[in-house]
């Protein structure tokens, strides 16, 4: 009996495991974008272990398990304070929009005439009026339906909720499991590999972390600028929520033009419909500036990638794969960037880490200098040569 398979049967066998997880995959293709947001969500929280870690000396699974659960109870409370406080705001904003549509109506009652052009924004105005205020009242009836017609969400939910913290407090493990898997000969190029590409999400954080402040500090000085209530915090949101494209900077824009409606100026001798539309304004322009400029050029600098491809790779991944890809599409990148890169010197036969080249190939050694002046030996061989 033989003791060792044949090579057909080894391929043979590759084969038939590579066809049984593509059909796994298929099969939890619709679990693998919540396996992917627990893995992003532990990556967010993994700052404060490490900082855990650091600062009270606390074991990787303690400092997990504090930082997750502390999480926990914030989701769990911040619904349970904040709901009769929306619902009651929803109420009094529903009121206050309705005296500023009537403000804004009378405003826009009068044609406004550009070049020859008439145009009646009042009469446009009067039809979405009803819409408007449609949608505001029934937020909080769709908002309590919406929750009683998620129970397959909520479930999601409890996978995403597990999965964050086996990775939070498991990956150690995890990733040597997947590294075991490996043939022992190429373990050690599978660590470094896995050091760089976390080298490429820590810098990632960072310029993220780098860009969140920059916008935070921008639109705090812009708002206390103009006299927008409340600067401080709108603009602490504002860079909070810039994290999450698209969608974040849409919910800083609501909430600062909802309290520009409601609260209007400290200084500014306008009414609170043109100081929306200010806010509004300065909002767009910041917030596009933000995307196309700066996004991409402080990723672009701390994934040493290119701010072109930033820029589209973020775009496309809106488009294609939603909020989430878009998060998540300038780390995969780079992280590529790493794999592409020792694949490519294992095929030429080159070292694939730099450490390694001088170790790995004497020939492409540095020569060595002698310094005469410090070395006797070396000198006086010079003088026996020249005899």
């Amino acid at each position: 009996m033989k003791s060792e398979w044949s090579q057909p049967a080894r391929y043979f066998a590759l084969t038939l495991v590579i066809v049984f997880l593509v059909f796994i995959i298929y099969l939890a293709r619709e679990m693998i974008g919540w396996l992917i947001l627990a893995g992003v969500i532990a990556y967010l929280l993994y700052p404060f272990v490490s900082l855990l870690q650091r600062r009270f000396n606390l074991k990787r699974r303690t400092a997990s398990n504090v930082v997750y659960f502390a999480s926990l109870a914030l989701m769990i409370a911040l619904p349970i304070v904040l709901v009769p406080i929306l619902s009651h705001q929803t109420t009094e904003i529903t009121f206050d929009l309705q005296q500023i549509l009537a403000q804004a109506q009378q405003y826009l009652a009068k044609p406004i005439i550009i070049a020859g052009v008439v145009l009646d924004l009042g009469s446009v105005l009067s039809q979405y009026k009803d819409a408007v205020l449609t949608v505001f009242s029934s937020a909080p009836q769709n908002a309590i339906q919406l929750i009683r017609n998620t129970s397959r969400g909520t479930l999601w939910g409890i996978i995403v909720l597990v999965s964050t913290y086996y990775f939070m407090t498991e990956w150690e493990n995890l990733r040597e499991g997947m590294i075991r898997l490996v043939p022992e000969p190429y373990r050690q190029d599978v660590r470094r590999l896995y050091s760089q590409i976390r080298q490429v999400w820590t810098a990632y954080l960072r310029g993220q972390l780098t860009l969140m402040f920059i916008v935070a500090v921008t639109f705090i000085i812009v708002w206390t600028i103009i006299g927008l209530p409340g600067s401080l915090y709108l603009g602490l949101l504002a860079g909070l929520f810039s994290i999450v494209p698209d969608v974040g900077p849409f919910v800083a824009t609501v909430l600062a033009l909802t309290v520009a409606l409601l609260e209007g100026s400290n200084w500014l001798p306008i009414n609170n419909f043109l100081f929306g539309l200010l806010v509004v304004g300065l909002y767009v322009v910041l917030i596009n500036i933000k995307g196309i400029w700066l996004r991409p050029l402080i990723l672009g600098r701390s994934l040493h990638m290119h701010e072109a491809v930033v820029f589209v790779a973020i775009m496309a991944a809106v488009i294609f794969t939603g909020v989430l890809g878009a998060f998540i599409i300038v780390p995969v990148l780079a992280s590529l960037g790493v794999i592409w890169n020792y694949l490519y010197a294992r095929i030429l036969g080159l070292a694939p880490f730099q450490d390694e080249k001088y170790a790995s190939y004497p020939d492409l050694e540095a020569p060595a200098v002698t310094d005469e002046k410090n070395n006797p030996a070396a000198k006086a061989a010079k003088k026996r040569s020249s005899k």
